[in-house]
């Protein structure tokens, strides 16, 4: 009997606590091997080592369990079995087929814009573009109607002056001596075509065109060999070798009217037959100028230094009057040699003077005194010219040839 009421009235619950509070012989034995190969291992030192491999073992076991599961998991989900056909579709009716008529020619797809799958297209070109190259050679041109310096160096691409300096022995450095039908030097670049003469040397021909001489030798147009060039003072080229100077500049030759006073015309002898020998004083001019012509509109060129044109020239037709611009003497009347024609020159004293070109008839003589206003010729198209107008320039002692716009009301 037991101390526990409980348990005495009931002997099968005393048997059951005494299975669960009093362990087992066998279950005693199993603790007690277990213990003690602890505790050898332990006395051997290899407790601690045993116990992080078991977990290390077991911590492997357990992960590559979760990835056998899950892939086993994954191909059961992802597996459709294809082969054998859907139970709701074969019990579907099947449709009924509907024939479509097919044309018989189908139409040809025209897109409104050219469409690109991929990139940038390339078109195919059936011609090559060869970039242009730098010219080396001297090429001609022929004038055609109504051509001027501007237009042809425009043409070209190269400065007006250009065009001046590369047909000295043409033009004699005045633009208006060109004309339909001429045939014009057309530089390669900007520059001077010089004519060699006997005597010459490189030195100097350079320096008068403010290059050096290795510009003009070494210019593939010239065609000059340096060995066989000898000395640059003497150089090996023969007279009359025509030659570009790229680069060059130099002063324009002028043929028109250089002042001419009441006191001196004889210093217009070189101008032609025009000039007017000893000259009595006569009307002086108010230092105010009126146009000489009706008609203010140019047709030509306008007043421009950089190509050797120091007027204006005026439109009108043939035989338009032509006016004094100031009170003067007339210290030139006549022909003019150099493309100017029938020319008239008014000294206006106080150091002024105008003159008028390409007229038709001359209504003056030399040393007659003329007044502001008055008629002294009519428009013409002598000289070189390719129209009927009137050349008007204005010169003052002081500043040279001037704008004549500057000083027209």
């Amino acid at each position: 009997m037991s101390n526990d009421p409980y348990l005495d009235e009931f002997p099968a619950a005393e048997e059951e606590v005494k299975s669960k509070l009093i362990p087992s012989g066998d279950k005693i034995a199993k603790e007690s091997r277990i213990q003690l190969i602890r505790e050898r291992l332990s006395h051997a030192g290899l407790g601690e080592t045993v116990y992080r491999l078991g977990t290390a073992f077991l911590t492997i076991a357990l992960i590559l369990l979760a990835m056998v599961g899950m892939r086993l998991f994954y191909l059961h989900f992802q597996q459709t079995d294809v082969s054998q056909p859907n139970a709701a579709a074969l019990a579907a009716e099947a449709p009924t087929p509907t024939p479509t008529a097919i044309p018989a020619v189908m139409p040809s797809f025209l897109s409104a814009q050219t469409v690109y799958e991929h990139g940038i297209s390339r078109l195919a070109m059936i011609h090559t573009t060869i970039p242009s190259r730098p010219r080396t050679e001297i090429t001609t041109y022929t004038v055609k109607k109504d051509d001027n310096i501007f237009a042809i160096a425009d043409m070209f691409g190269l400065k007006p002056e250009t065009i001046l300096w590369g047909n000295l022995y043409l033009l004699a450095d005045n633009p208006e001596l060109i004309y339909e039908g001429q045939e014009l030097n057309i530089m390669p670049t900007d520059g001077i075509y010089h004519r060699w003469s006997e005597g010459e040397g490189l030195n100097g021909v350079s320096h008068g065109y403010n290059v050096t001489p290795d510009v003009i030798v070494n210019w593939a147009g010239n065609h000059l060999d340096p060995i066989t060039l000898g000395d640059y003072s003497h150089p090996n080229i023969e007279a009359g070798t025509m030659m570009f100077v790229p680069g060059g500049t130099r002063s324009y030759v002028t043929w028109s009217a250089p002042r001419i006073s009441r006191d001196n015309p004889g210093v217009a002898k070189i101008l032609g037959p025009g000039s007017c020998g000893t000259i009595v004083d006569g009307a002086v001019g108010t230092g105010s100028f009126i146009w000489p012509a009706s008609n203010h509109r140019l047709s030509g060129y306008d007043y421009s230094p950089s190509t050797n044109h120091f007027g204006i020239d005026i439109a009108g037709g043939l035989g338009d009057a032509i006016y004094a611009a100031d009170n003067g003497v007339i210290v030139y009347a006549g022909w003019n040699d150099w493309g100017y024609g029938n020319v008239i020159v008014v000294d206006h004293d106080g150091g002024w003077q105008t003159l008028y070109a390409h007229l038709s008839v001359l209504n003056v003589g030399c040393g007659q005194s003329v007044y502001q206003g008055d008629v002294i010729g009519y428009f013409g198209s002598t000289g070189r010219s390719s129209g009927p107008h009137l050349h008007f320039e204005m010169l003052n002692e002081s500043y040279g040839k001037v704008n004549p716009h500057n000083f027209l009301p």
